[in-house]
């Protein structure tokens, strides 16, 4: 007996939207594969590992919230397009730095800063997409599938990266050039509902529109609260940065091996996702936070210390877990505190924490593997992760006392 859709996979451009998202996550993620392994190949110094990081944050601080203003005033179908396509070229050139250049960490660092420009502006407008696509009430339903598809993606994709890069690392980016072509491909026909834009929310001068969402999530304590500790958490407990350096320094499994480990947290996290589906939050959700933000923290240190391929999946998948439910109380937080003619703008702050905690936490990861040794950065970093829980809900015992997510309305009380 087949079972019935769930209804907001019946809302075509949704689905199409996500179809779109797995297209260019897969993508996306095989080549960070290759270029985490070619970059680490190239010297064997962990710090280059870092400045790939920062190389794709740096663009975010210039281009952030700009794009976050385009997001609310132009096509953010054209302008998730445009990102598109601006990425599948960046990746067939890395195709051109493989054959030519592969000595050199330049053209590595040179197409990362681009790519993360890419992602800057594009990232705001897909993100504040999904809401004009559904019903309000499907909207919780579709951040869910949404956060669980693309975790399913990041299992999937630096697996298959690591089985082509056997091929050769060409393969692995032209494969991820067709998939990106292919994901603009389907957003095309998408024709998202118009929402009308309060005039309070964009009205005022060009400068003043452009830090809306800046001052919307500082006044905002339960999404400043969220955002902050997600930072927190991911730029000083985050390994993901140090994981060539893990797989052929101190596990010796090769790239192979390495696919699986960067596989390992998406594992959890798909888990998770499910787990979110079946059995939505249904209260404490402030207290939840903190406590799976203080496992992925635990799960860092062991995965530093471990010594053993098995224990060190395991870890990461645990970490993983926990940072899938944390992603979703951050995501529900913001979409419901948010009111749409500002989400361009909220959503580019929220990437600029998020990039930051990602991007930027590579290159801290990197730097301080580099000053003291790979295992004490991992440990360190997630035992940070640990104070910073018992801590945030001193700082934002609003975020803390959040119950029930639905309590949560845009003008930022819980």
């Amino acid at each position: 007996m087949r079972r019935p859709l769930p209804p907001v996979l019946r809302e075509r451009d949704y689905t199409r939207l996500l179809g779109s998202s797995i297209l260019y996550g897969l993508g996306r993620e095989m080549a960070f594969v290759a270029v985490g392994w070619q970059v680490y190949d190239i010297s064997r110094n962990p710090f280059h590992l870092g400045l790939v990081g920062l190389a794709e944050f740096l663009p975010l601080l210039l281009l952030a919230l700009p794009a976050g203003a385009i997001a609310d005033r132009v096509s953010r179908k054209l302008v998730y397009i445009g990102s598109l396509l601006a990425d599948a070229a960046i990746t067939a050139l890395l195709i051109v730095v493989s054959v030519t250049s592969v000595g050199s960490l330049w053209p590595f660092l040179a197409l990362s800063f681009a790519s993360g420009c890419s992602a800057a502006i594009g990232n705001p407008a897909i993100r504040s997409m999904t809401p004009s696509l559904v019903p309000l009430e499907l909207l919780t339903s579709a951040l869910a599938l949404r956060s669980t598809v693309f975790q399913a993606v990041v299992v999937v994709g630096p697996a298959i990266g690591g089985l082509l890069f056997a091929l050769g690392p060409g393969v692995v980016y032209g494969t991820a050039v067709v998939l990106m072509l292919a994901s603009a491909a389907i957003v095309v026909p998408i024709s998202p509902r118009t929402v009308e834009q309060g005039p309070a929310e964009i009205a005022g001068t060009r400068l003043g529109s452009l830090l809306a969402g800046l001052r919307f999530v500082r006044r905002t304590p339960v999404l400043l609260g969220a955002i902050s500790l997600d930072l927190v958490a991911v730029l000083f407990g985050g390994a993901v940065a140090l994981l060539p350096l893990f797989a052929r320094d101190v596990l010796d499994v090769g790239p192979v091996g390495l696919g699986v480990l960067r596989s390992a947290p998406a594992v959890g996290a798909l888990l998770a996702g499910v787990m979110l589906t079946r059995r939505p939050l249904r209260g404490l959700a402030g207290r939840k936070l903190l406590i799976v933000v203080a496992i992925f923290g635990g799960a860092m240190v062991v995965f530093g210390l471990s010594r053993s391929f098995a224990l060190s999946f395991v870890a990461l998948a645990v970490g993983g877990f926990a940072d899938m439910i944390s992603m979703n109380i951050r995501s529900m937080i913001t979409a419901l505190a948010t009111p749409d003619a500002l989400r361009g703008r909220v959503n580019a702050v929220e990437m600029v924490f998020i990039s930051a905690s990602n991007e930027l936490g590579a290159f801290e990861s990197g730097a301080a593997a580099a000053l003291v040794g790979a295992v004490p950065a991992v440990v360190i970093g997630g035992s940070i992760t640990i104070v910073a829980a018992l801590v945030w809900p001193r700082l934002f015992p609003q975020m803390a006392r959040i119950d029930r997510l639905e309590s949560v309305h845009p003008a930022g009380g819980t």
